[in-house]
């Protein structure tokens, strides 16, 4: 890889060849150097304050008194290089709040007032974008496992991810959730040409509570406000598929999610507002194509949400994929240890081509 980076003259022989090579190879060493220690992009973990850097440039030009040295040290550059491009940094999302001059019935200005969005884009778009509602009862949000990772994992299949961090109980109650939510799938959708995606292929994608959400925002969309001062308001809030990870789904059935119904709603609903959310009644043939996931063992959030709901959008005459494995716990998000469960995420990249939302084979 080096070697052709070597000066030397036409025969590569004769006198001055050994200083030519000598010279090179230290120029090589120098800019490598530089590049991986002090000039290294943002992105790359092991940046080095500039003393250090130069210090070990210095230490670094100091070994090439020998061939076996230099050998040594094209040999390190070699390997820095590797780990420089294996330890890369997804890059920061950029985090956006989703009403700039506060969310509608705020009760403050603190940070759980203010819901936003990040941004992860791929390096190469497929035209598909999703967002991420992650779960955590309607009282806490798994941002991470259920949030982040799942953003990077989306980007890696070129789909372009905006986790939401919406409004929680109990400070929050409905439809503050539900307005965060609508509102995040509208802006999206007003931005999509922004973001490299088409405005008709953007879905929504929650766990658990935020499962609950994302099926919400399915069966109570709006079709935007002509009138509104806000064009953001203006667009559609419909999302054009749902992906239900272990989702919430009644909460007037016996394998209801309480706790998430009480952070939601209160302690005590009314009975009108609790057959509202309960979204498997709230199916029609306009409910967006559904992806279902969930697990037998699951005993927080048994998997007869997602049989209620599979079995009304197939009433419904509504596209839907249900994929149910017998073990796994609740809240496993991609789980990455499982090599039997992980494979969700396969399936439901094969749904999304069966859907048309990625690119045709050679295309």
């Amino acid at each position: 890889m080096f070697k052709s980076l070597r000066t030397k003259d036409s025969t590569g022989e004769g006198p001055g060849a050994g200083e030519r090579e000598a010279e090179s190879d230290r120029d090589m060493a120098t800019d490598t150097l530089h590049t991986l220690v002090i000039g290294s992009p943002e992105n790359v973990r092991f940046r080095l304050g500039q003393r250090v850097a130069e210090r070990a440039s210095g230490f670094a030009l100091s070994l090439l008194s020998t061939e076996e040295s230099r050998r040594l040290l094209r040999a390190t550059a070699l390997v820095l290089c590797l780990a420089s491009a294996l330890l890369a940094q997804t890059p920061s999302p950029k985090v956006i709040p989703l009403w700039p001059d506060g969310a509608p019935g705020a009760v403050g200005k603190e940070e759980r007032d203010v819901p936003t969005l990040s941004i992860y884009l791929p390096q190469n778009s497929i035209g598909t974008g999703i967002i991420v509602f992650p779960g955590g009862g309607y009282v806490t949000l798994a941002m991470d496992h259920e949030g982040k990772q799942v953003a990077e994992w989306l980007n890696s299949h070129g789909i372009a991810a905006f986790v939401l961090k919406y409004r929680l109980g109990p400070r929050y109650h409905h439809p503050a959730p539900l307005q965060d939510a609508q509102r995040a799938i509208r802006y999206v959708r007003f931005h999509a040409k922004d973001f490299g995606i088409f405005p008709d292929r953007i879905g929504v994608l929650g766990f658990s509570a935020g499962g609950h959400l994302a099926a919400t925002a399915g069966t109570h969309f709006e079709v935007g406000n002509a009138g509104a001062a806000d064009e953001v308001e203006r667009t559609s809030s419909r999302p054009d598929f749902l992906v239900l990870a272990y989702p919430v789904i009644s909460f007037t059935a016996p394998f209801s999610h309480v706790g998430s119904r009480r952070s939601l709603l209160g302690e005590a609903p009314d009975q009108k507002l609790l057959e509202d959310l309960s979204n498997e009644k709230r199916v029609t043939p306009q409910t967006p194509p559904t992806f279902l996931f969930h697990t037998t063992e699951d005993r927080a959030v048994p998997p007869e949400n997602s049989i209620a709901f599979y079995l009304a959008l197939r009433k419904a005459g509504v596209p839907a994929e249900l994929h149910i494995y017998e073990r796994g716990q609740h809240g496993v998000g991609l789980a990455p240890q499982d090599p039997i469960l992980t494979t969700w995420k396969d399936r439901l990249i094969d749904w999304l081509k069966t859907r048309g939302l990625f690119p045709k084979e050679g295309k």
